[in-house]
């Protein structure tokens, strides 16, 4: 991890709320600890009289609420994202909120809502779930988090906890063992989420589906690192990973400038972005920081095929622009 203090890197995340927002209060102090890397910055309801508003306020999260009975559904999903938004929030994380989002909520926020669902998902979406869960005779109950889709509960699985379905169980007593659950398990899930652009693994994973996406590129090791090349025996170098190398305190990738003026004025411009790295530098190869809150995909794909250009035959990088 970079040397800062670990509460700058912190994601900035909404939660949604309906009612006692129980949910949104195990994910409010969770995020309060000093290892986690989100916070909860906005608590918003669609109900004014929501408890879970109280309990906010009383901790110092800013509230938004807004009834949304009479309120056409597009138009009260643009308040709440307006209030989003104006909190500064990078994520929202669904929490008791018995609305569902219109589509262009959903992509807009693509990859960026999470919600907890009280089955053991793809079983039984909806409502009712303990209920189905005991009539159908599983040995289990529980609950999962998932990415929110246009398809209800239909998301990416992120993260289960399975709780034990017992002789005479009831709905109302497994709901209840089933929340204890529920708090455990969104924190845990949101924060792996939030920490993500600071893990070498994701990181690598994304640089490499990028990377691999331009033509006749492939993934070879160098100097005990990750990198890209162009296939072949022939085919040369145009990205390096670097998880931290020589010392560096960032992970990044190391791609091509046009020279020495170029990497200094782009180090000298934005030191936050770009940095000279240990020996690459001297052949004018600048890194592009990528362990960084507000690291710009379209920017790092710019640079790849920048890079990737500078070292493609001409009739390759022709075919390509055709």
């Amino acid at each position: 991890m970079p040397d800062t203090p670990r509460a700058a890197r912190k994601a900035r995340v909404a939660a949604f709320i309906s009612g006692a927002g129980t949910n949104m209060a195990a994910l409010l102090y969770a995020g309060r600890l000093p290892e986690t890397h989100f916070e909860i910055v906005l608590v918003a309801a669609n109900d004014p009289e929501a408890p879970g508003l109280a309990l906010a306020e009383a901790e110092g999260i800013e509230t938004f609420a807004l009834a949304h009975g009479g309120v056409p559904r597009a138009e009260h999903d643009a308040a709440m994202e307006a209030a989003a938004r104006n909190a500064g929030a990078e994520y929202i994380a669904l929490a008791g909120y018995m609305r569902i989002l219109t589509p262009g909520f959903v992509e807009r926020w693509e990859d960026r809502i999470l919600n907890i669902h009280p089955s053991l998902l793809p079983a039984y979406p909806g409502l009712e779930t303990h209920r189905k869960a005991i009539e159908a005779g599983d040995p289990h109950g529980g609950c999962s988090v998932h990415l929110v889709t246009q398809e209800l509960d239909a998301g990416s699985v992120l993260g289960q906890a399975e709780v034990a379905i017992r002789e005479s169980e009831t709905a109302e007593s497994l709901a209840r063992r089933v929340q204890f659950a529920e708090h455990q398990l969104y924190s845990r899930v949101l924060d792996e989420w939030c920490a993500r652009p600071f893990r070498p693994d994701w990181l690598l994973e994304e640089l490499r589906r990028r990377a691999l996406a331009l033509p006749e590129s492939e993934e070879r090791e160098s100097h005990g690192a990750p990198a890209f090349k162009l296939a072949g025996k022939s085919g040369k170098f145009f990205a390096h990973f670097s998880d931290r190398h020589h010392g560096e305190a960032h992970v990044a990738v190391l791609v091509k400038t046009s020279g020495q003026e170029e990497l200094a004025e782009l180090v000298e411009r934005d030191p936050d972005t770009f940095y000279r790295p240990a020996y690459y530098g001297a052949s004018g190869w600048v890194g592009l920081v990528l362990n960084r809150k507000d690291c710009d995909w379209e920017q790092v794909d710019y640079w790849l095929e920048r890079s990737w250009r500078a070292v493609a035959p001409g009739r390759l990088a022709a075919a390509f622009d055709i």
